[in-house]
């Protein structure tokens, strides 16, 4: 059920500071194959995006959904059809190897996984890239406000939830959160600071009690790890970019391609707002 995640394939391949590194010269080394695993606090500065790859037939009704949820799926970028180099997100992006690790899907199952997804590419392939937390939590750090996931090397714990989506053709159910662990002040800043990102998810959909939305136990995420809580910190929840394929899941199409989570496409566009 879990979507999966790919450790680094190599020891070392970034010999400088990802942190500040161009998105450019990150992409290379993912289209290289030398890694495929989390993007997480790389090129600082810059949206990273989640991915979802599907047959022109189901394009306009993706489009739809996303219009009709924005939290969970902000679109920041689509390609022709049948051309795999989104333009608008950057130089030389080519989608089908330029993200570190990819997931295959026939029928709503998870297939595998990929260094790259040439040989799964159409010609009536079209590539949807959706605001990714990533960005956002570099403004946090920034504000202060502490991500305990980063701190303890996890993956940020994900949920089904009980929040209903709009509906487009074959693609609806329940969104999916993120959760991270502050105090209430902190969560309360963390609010203000995340909502300047609308196109990276925004500002929290729910705090405190997870029950109130259909999750009952944090320490079973249904992707990602658990993290931990101290003190009177509280659960804070926002839209996460799985949502889209959960969704995609359930609508059981014949093929489709996304990111593994953690494995985000790196675009050249800022992840800041005027």
């Amino acid at each position: 059920m879990a979507l999966e995640q790919i450790d680094g394939a190599a020891d070392n391949p970034f010999p400088f500071d990802i942190a500040t590194a161009a998105p450019a010269r990150l992409r290379r080394i993912f289209r290289s194959g030398a890694y495929r695993g989390t993007t997480a606090n790389m090129a600082n500065g810059y949206t990273q995006g989640n991915l979802a790859i599907l047959p022109a037939s189901h394009a306009l009704d993706f489009a739809r959904f996303c219009q009709r949820n924005p939290k969970p799926c902000p679109m920041v970028g689509v390609s022709d059809t049948g051309d795999p180099m989104i333009r608008t997100l950057g130089e030389d992006i080519d989608i089908r190897s330029d993200i570190p690790s990819y997931n295959i899907y026939r029928d709503g199952v998870l297939e595998g996984s990929r260094a790259d997804i040439k040989e799964y590419w159409r010609d009536d392939s079209v590539a949807f890239v959706l605001g990714c937390s990533f960005s956002f939590e570099e403004a946090l750090s920034q504000g202060g406000i502490p991500l305990r996931h980063m701190e303890i090397e996890r993956t940020v714990p994900m949920y089904k939830t009980s929040i209903e989506l709009v509906r487009s053709g074959p693609f609806g159910g329940g969104m999916v959160v993120s959760m991270r662990p502050m105090s209430m002040e902190e969560a309360i800043r963390a609010s203000v600071i995340t909502a300047r990102f609308p196109h990276t998810h925004g500002m929290p959909v729910h705090i405190g009690d997870p029950s109130a939305i259909g999750i009952g136990d944090l320490d079973a995420p249904d992707w990602g790890e658990p993290t931990e809580f101290r003190g009177a910190e509280v659960p804070v929840f926002w839209a996460c970019g799985v949502t889209p394929q959960n969704a995609i899941r359930e609508a059981g199409i014949p093929l489709v391609l996304t990111h593994t989570p953690g494995s985000m496409l790196i675009t050249d566009i800022s992840s800041t707002v005027s």
